[in-house]
């Protein structure tokens, strides 16, 4: 009773809210202003100061841009492709590298993990220099006799869009792994003790134990990893530069082009980018309610 009194105690309210307001405050003035000024800026045309009231006429001019529907259908691509594979190898990874009697775990471990705090300029050059047409991957597929002519990886539409995918792949299943490998280690070992006991193997384990125990963690790293593939911004631009002829392009990179590359349209900007928001909401809800769902 003594504690109810003291939580509503006004003074500590107020040295509650005391806290509270520095981070309130930053989040306000440098995250929802600046969304509610592009979604005013996205009923404007022009540049800088030269913004003029333009009503619906950008999203209009979305359904008939080619160049957007190609971005939209790339990144929608790489989203449905590349985001299962990732969480499904991080699963695996995750939990082969929770087996006790495996060695050099640690090494391991922080060998996968590094990938996600390189820098993404500095790994996608070296992306594009590896896959070149005479980079290293060419030069040891033609040595070992699996290829009898290089691989044009980037400058083919199709195998642009998987050096992509296996780009992403290569930097995020580390970041992904390390929270399902905290979950697994959450788990009690006698669960697990209890279904061997039964005849339990590792798929069955794995099956009946380990992914329903790691379904709010899969269900948080699968919002972000959607959250992360719809802004794809670093590597198409470092590695494809979006071609070959708009092949690589996403929708991140194509708000770039508008605003710094073609004729500088904020409005138009603006609209594109509340594209990616409004598929952010609507997929990160999905996610949500199917996931509440399963629980």
């Amino acid at each position: 009773m003594q504690s109810i009194k003291r939580d509503m105690n006004p003074k500590l309210n107020r040295k509650a809210w005391m806290f509270i307001l520095p981070s309130a405050v930053l989040i306000a003035v440098f995250v929802f202003y600046p969304m509610v000024q592009a979604f005013i800026t996205s009923f404007q045309s022009g540049a800088g100061n030269r913004l003029s009231f333009s009503g619906l006429d950008n999203y209009k001019r979305l359904l008939a841009d080619t160049t957007f529907r190609k971005a939209l259908g790339n990144t929608l691509l790489f989203l449905a492709v590349q985001v299962p594979i990732m969480i499904i190898l991080a699963l695996i990874i995750s939990s082969m590298l929770n087996n006790k009697r495996l060695k050099f775990k640690g090494l391991f471990r922080t060998a996968i993990f590094l990938p996600c705090v390189t820098s993404l300029v500095a790994y996608s050059i070296i992306f594009k220099s590896l896959f070149a047409v005479d980079g290293f991957v060419n030069a040891v597929l033609m040595k070992v006799h699996m290829i009898s002519a290089p691989i044009p990886w980037i400058t083919d539409p199709i195998l642009a869009k998987v050096l992509i995918i296996i780009a992403i792949t290569w930097r995020w299943t580390g970041y992904n792994m390390v929270f399902y490998l905290s979950g697994i280690q959450a788990i009690d070992d006698s669960i697990y003790e209890a279904a061997e006991i039964d005849g339990a193997g590792i798929y069955q384990k794995f099956k009946s134990i380990t992914l329903p125990m790691l379904k709010p963690i899969i269900l948080f790293t699968t919002i972000n990893s959607t959250i992360g593939t719809l802004q794809l911004f670093d590597e198409p631009m470092n590695i494809t530069a979006g071609g070959p002829a708009n092949a690589t392009i996403t929708i991140s990179q194509y708000i770039y082009h508008v605003l710094f590359k073609y004729s500088p349209n904020f409005g138009y900007a603006a609209a594109i980018s509340y594209v990616i928001v409004v598929m952010i909401v609507l997929l990160s809800f999905i996610q949500m309610k199917v996931g509440d769902k399963n629980d």
